[in-house]
């Protein structure tokens, strides 16, 4: 850039006036004493709308210069795209400078060669370097040294073009080819006799003479005059490289730990860290030394480069805690530098290994404010869109990829692709279409076309839209080859399935092709997951076991596993298959922790332990139920009453009592209360004695006395209600309370409550005929015959039995 600086200058001349000329001459001198700053203020300063023509467009193209020269290479393309300067050759060299310096290769190698074709510039041979470096940027070595051989005869650019050419030999892994045109370059200055050295010293790390690039790098840093700061850094790393072929690190890491500890502010500070870090990878005892005390020290950008170096270190050695730690002191200096991205990238992905997405996000989102550049830019918008991604925030998601799809990155299609994913998962069927087609014009793929298509009918068939079918069956008919047809049959079968008249045999003549196209694997999980349910609708229950069971051997882990294992576990419980029901919503409530149906699963497997009444069933029943109120989900308070009748059955009536008191003074729902109510009101019944007799009625009573309760509950309160006044010895008051239940129940619908309807009413019966009433009995049990249920013809032999043996043959 300096021999192309010193030789344009000149170019940028002025057709006005002394006066102008002057002030030109004077605003741009800093330019040619290397400092392009302050030319850069003294131009803007200059160039304003009162100027001539031709005065405006001078000056702006020396601003444009100045721009690049001074590492702004986007503000100079905001000035020298100016339509004035469109037809200055000078003015579209600086041009192509600064989309060099953006990488954006393509377009600078447009410019170089419309300037290196015009016979009448006199910038032709810088722009023929120009084509040479663009070429090598695009990848084009073979094309890059053809170019530069054409320098080779150059008086200006002639050891400039073999040293590059050189180089490129060398990242070529060609050192022989290299060495040749080393030998044969006669540098004229002190800055390209370094280059040689530098290229010298690189040349024997190929050539496997590790001792011998140490002698030639070495120099360089001793004497570091004349040598640009690419080659000194270039020679640190050289000197690293070579001893990490001799397999001495610790030696190495010395030249790399000095250059960081007297230049802690270096530009490239952060390439003699990533060195280093290489160094210590090979070195058999861990060095965190300098490191930690870089990491104490307020020096920037060193301190936050020694965190994230020491993270490093502490995840090689496996203490993730103490590599978060140091990324999160990273993250809180305040230090804002591009040269940490990286840093912030890993940082991100370890968060979001450990599914914390929203601070990996805000993490990447720091990374964006420092504004990186090129391909560390775009692996921030893809890292950031594929997290919105997984988080279902699709939006956000498709607009990140869309930054990176629209870009020159390498990853640009694969981000376009995934883009048009985004939209089509929001139903955005117009951006979708715009993303494709931007797709297909840089040249995507047959494939890419076809995984659209599909997607586009998965995604309908999903959300249940009228036209999913027929986008399944165009794809289908337009790519009868493509390898994911398999889903798309699949697809057709669920849809077939799931209709409002489910079509079964439709199902599984969609499920039968899908099975002749060779399906991929996402298909053979679908279409057994899908013949499941299939088997379920025909009730074979046990088909439907062999299938789940086949399902969870070969899909493991599957996103339907969780539902799979649910409907076995309910087929097992519900053929009282009580072991291998527990077995089941245990693995669910494990598997699937945070999903919705872990607190159910948990509390069956609970229900299950219970049924099968061992002691050691019911400690575990017990344990189970304790998780369940520890979700604090919507069986809470379910899970305690549940506890409550464990408890019971393990003779531990007292805190079964403590267990339904919680649940009352709670905020349990109705249900629950009626519950723990009626439980506590058992308990006292079962103990006995006056007072708990009491207590129990009391109890009792709270349960009927609400209206809005179902029937069942009143005429179970005032059925056990009865029970305790006759164990109290208050044979009137049972009877009372019991005929209250077949008095109150008379005259309702059929579909009334019956179970303790009868058990009231039989034992009013018990009790009259024990007092011998046999009339009241009869009048009792001829009401129990009227009701219809299924104990009346109990209650009808009972009343003949009656009649027989005490003559009841009245009106």
């Amino acid at each position: 850039m300096g021999l192309i600086a010193a030789a344009l200058l000149s170019g940028v001349t002025a057709t006005a006036s002394g006066d102008f000329t002057a002030e030109l001459d004077a605003a741009r001198a800093p330019l040619g004493e290397g400092v392009p700053e302050v030319a850069v203020v003294r131009l803007r300063a200059l160039l304003n709308p009162r100027l001539k023509p031709e005065e405006w467009r001078t000056t702006a193209e020396a601003l444009g210069a100045a721009l690049v020269l001074s590492k702004q290479p986007r503000e100079a393309l905001s000035v020298l795209n100016a339509a004035a300067l469109r037809d200055r050759a000078s003015a579209t060299f600086w041009r192509a400078q600064a989309l060099a310096t953006l990488e954006r290769w393509p377009e600078a190698l447009g410019l170089y060669r419309a300037v290196a074709n015009d016979t009448q510039s006199p910038l032709r041979t810088q722009a023929a370097f120009g084509v040479a470096e663009a070429l090598r940027g695009m990848g084009d070595r073979e094309g890059a040294l053809r170019q530069l051989q054409t320098l080779f005869t150059d008086k200006d650019f002639a050891v400039p073009a073999r040293l590059r050419a050189a180089e490129i030999y060398l990242d070529k892994k060609d050192p022989v080819s290299a060495r040749q045109l080393l030998d044969e370059t006669q540098p004229a200055t002190s800055a390209q006799k370094k280059e040689r050295r530098l290229l010298r010293g690189r040349m024997e790390l190929l050539l496997r003479n590790p001792e011998r690039a140490i002698a030639a790098f070495q120099p360089l840093l001793k004497k570091p005059e004349n040598a640009s700061h690419d080659i000194i850094i270039a020679a640190l790393s050289g000197i690293a490289d070579a001893h990490l072929q001799m397999r001495t690190p610790e030696a190495g890491d010395d030249v790399l730990e000095d250059f960081i500890e007297r230049h802690a502010q270096d530009a490239d500070v952060d390439v003699a860290f990533a060195k280093l870090d290489e160094l210590y990878r090979a070195e058999r005892k861990i060095a965190r030394t300098e490191l930690e005390r870089w990491s104490r020290d307020p020096a920037q950008p060193r301190r936050a480069l020694a965190l994230w170096y020491l993270a490093r270190l502490d995840l090689r050695a496996g203490r993730r805690d103490r590599a978060l730690e140091s990324f999160g002191a990273l993250r809180r200096t305040e230090i804002k530098s591009s040269m940490l991205v990286p840093a912030l990238l890993e940082y991100a992905q370890l968060k979001i290994e450990e599914q914390d997405f929203d601070n990996a996000l805000a993490i990447l989102r720091d990374a964006q404010l420092l504004r990186p550049e090129g391909a560390l830019r775009d692996r921030v918008n893809l890292l950031a869109g594929s997290v919105q991604y997984r988080l279902k925030r699709f939006a956000p998601a498709a607009t990140a990829f869309e930054a990176v799809g629209r870009s020159e990155s390498p990853w640009s299609r694969a981000a376009m692709f995934n883009a048009a994913l985004g939209w089509l998962r929001l139903g955005d069927y117009a951006r979708f279409a715009a993303a494709a087609e931007t797709l297909q014009k840089q040249g995507g793929d047959e494939d890419a076309r076809a995984r659209l298509r599909l997607e586009e009918g998965l995604q309908a068939a999903a959300r249940g839209e009228p036209q999913a079918a027929e986008l399944l069956r165009n794809f289908i008919h337009d790519f009868p080859h493509e390898r994911r047809v398999s889903e798309a049959w699949v697809a057709l079968a669920e849809l077939a399935f799931h209709a409002q008249l489910p079509r079964i045999d439709e199902a599984k003549q969609d499920l039968s092709r899908a099975a002749a196209a060779s399906p991929t694997s996402a298909a053979q999980e679908r279409a057994d997951y899908l013949v499941i349910w299939l088997e379920d609708a025909a009730s074979n229950d046990t088909k439907v076991i062999e299938l789940a069971n086949r399902f969870l051997r070969e899909h493991s882990v599957s996103a339907f596993a969780a539902d799979v294992r649910m409907k076995l576990a309910e087929l097992y419980y519900r053929r009282q298959d009580l072991p291998n029901a527990q077995t089941q919503f245990e693995m669910i409530a494990q598997q699937n922790p945070a999903s919705p149906t872990a607190e159910k699963a948990l509390f069956f497997a609970a229900e299950s332990a219970m049924s099968s009444m061992g002691a050691h069933s019911l400690d575990r029943a017990m344990g189970l139920l304790d998780q369940v109120v520890r979700r604090n989900g919507d069986l809470k308070w379910t899970a305690r009453n549940e506890q409550a009748l464990v408890e019971r059955k393990l003779g531990k009536p007292q805190d079964a009592l403590l267990l339904y008191d919680e649940v009352l003074k709670s905020e349990a729902r109705p249900s629950d209360k009626r519950e723990a109510l009626c439980g506590k009101g058992d308990i006292l019944f079962e103990a006995g004695g006056a007072d708990n007799y009491r207590r129990a009625i009391e109890a009792y009573d709270q349960l009927a006395a609400d209206k809005e309760e179902p029937v069942h509950w009143r005429n179970q309160a005032l059925f056990k209600k009865g029970l305790c006044l006759e164990k109290a010895g208050d044979r009137a008051g049972a009877l009372t309370t019991f005929y209250g239940v077949v008095q109150t129940d008379a005259g309702l619908d059929p579909r009334r409550e019956l179970f303790w309807y009868y058990k009231a009413g039989f034992n009013a019966a018990r009790l009259l005929e024990e007092d011998a009433k046999w009339e009241s009995a009869a009048a009792i049990y001829g009401q129990l015959a009227a009701a219809g249920g299924p104990r009346s013809d109990e209650a009808r032999q009972r009343l003949e039995r009656l009649r027989l043996e005490h003559f009841l043959w009245g009106e």
